[in-house]
């Protein structure tokens, strides 16, 4: 979760010096700038892959899984 926060702290401060495109993603790639869209994100996702995806092989550890939950609450929409 710190990493996350530094992660969207830094594109917040690269995103008041140099905005990045409005229709796509910021300078870190986050895709929800908001905690709202965040955490939306987040849970959408997590509903979305509960039985894994193609590509996405659901973890056993339920610790790695809250993980990848977070994490992805940054790239999903």
């Amino acid at each position: 979760m710190r990493a996350l926060a530094e992660d969207w702290e830094d594109e917040q401060e690269s995103e008041r010096a140099k905005p990045s495109s409005p229709y796509g993603p910021g300078v870190n790639g986050w895709e929800n700038g908001t905690i709202g869209a965040y955490l939306d994100a987040a849970s959408s996702w997590g509903e979305a892959s509960i039985n894994g995806l193609a590509v996405y092989e659901k973890p056993t550890n339920p610790w790695k899984r809250a993980a990848q939950i977070l994490y992805m609450g940054k790239l999903y929409e």
